[in-house]
């Protein structure tokens, strides 16, 4: 019998009601700080993945809705895989789904086996661990936007509680491998918040400095930014990753959009910074 990974967070960090999410997601897309488009022209030929931010979709569902609009850009893919960041610390230090059912109120997306089996083989320190995503949101919360952008398609599923640099650089190679030996179109997403719960002013100077190694695709700087200023990203592995698969693949980084809870919620005290981050060539 298949693992059926339930919802954790329906109704707390999105709608749990279909229709209600639907519009959600409409909403963040066409909000003000938002794309106003389900589908950005593509930069350049093909698109590697993205990092988009995984806070409850009133605060971060406009920023993440860029990456979305831009992948869709280039075609639907055939697999995602999303890395998230294990808030919760329970499970597998690096810890994958091989095979199993992601349920949300949009429906239900299958793990991609053939995919996640190669991925594990390359990169021996991926567990297959079902607790270590039984209370994550990180990733659950780009399930739905990826079926409302793409449809039924085929998912793999990664949680780091380990995001050391080497973790990053190794879990980035064997990700470059995957994307380089299937035919498959596959989508990378670095799901990571950028600075907490600083005022706005600050939150955004410290997200600056991550965002400007990520563009410029300077995998040591970045973790050097992160240590050296305090800047508080929950996902620094899956964003590593992702630059490290890039920096193997020849993809490049633009920007799509930075903004802080404060520009959604308009508390500006304690702020979380949110970027969508393209990688294309």
């Amino acid at each position: 019998m298949a693992r059926i990974r339930k919802p954790a967070v329906a109704g707390y960090f999105y709608e749990a009601d279909r229709e209600a999410l639907v519009e959600r997601i409409r909403w963040s897309i066409y909000h003000d700080l938002g794309p106003k488009t389900e589908s950005l022209s593509p930069e350049g030929a093909k698109a590697l993945g993205a990092v988009a931010p995984h806070a409850g979709y009133i605060y971060s569902g406009p920023v993440a809705a860029w990456a979305y609009a831009a992948l869709r850009g280039y075609g639907r893919p055939d697999t995602v895989v999303v890395i998230g960041p294990n808030h919760y610390g329970v499970g597998a230090p690096v810890a994958i789904m091989k095979s199993g059912i992601w349920e949300t109120p949009l429906g239900a997306l299958e793990i991609d086996e053939e995919a996640a089996e190669f991925l594990s083989s390359e990169y021996r320190s991926l567990e297959d661990d079902f607790y270590a995503f039984s209370k994550e949101h990180s990733i659950e919360v780009h399930i739905p936007f990826i079926q409302y952008f793409f449809g039924d398609v085929k998912i793999v599923p990664v949680a780091l509680w380990r995001q050391t640099p080497s973790t990053a650089k190794e879990l980035g190679a064997a990700l470059a491998k995957m994307v380089a030996n299937f035919k498959k179109r596959i989508y990378i997403i670095a799901s990571s918040d950028l600075n907490h719960y600083e005022h706005h002013e600050v939150t955004a100077k410290k997200d600056e400095l991550a965002i400007s190694k990520i563009v410029a695709g300077d995998v040591e700087g970045f973790f050097d930014v992160i240590s050296r200023y305090d800047i508080s990203a929950c996902g620094i592995g899956p964003i590593g990753a992702l630059m490290k698969a890039a920096a193997a693949l020849g993809f490049k980084a633009k920007l799509l959009k930075h903004a802080t809870s404060g520009d959604t919620s308009g508390y500006r005290e304690e702020t979380v910074g949110y970027a969508s981050v393209l990688f294309y060539s």
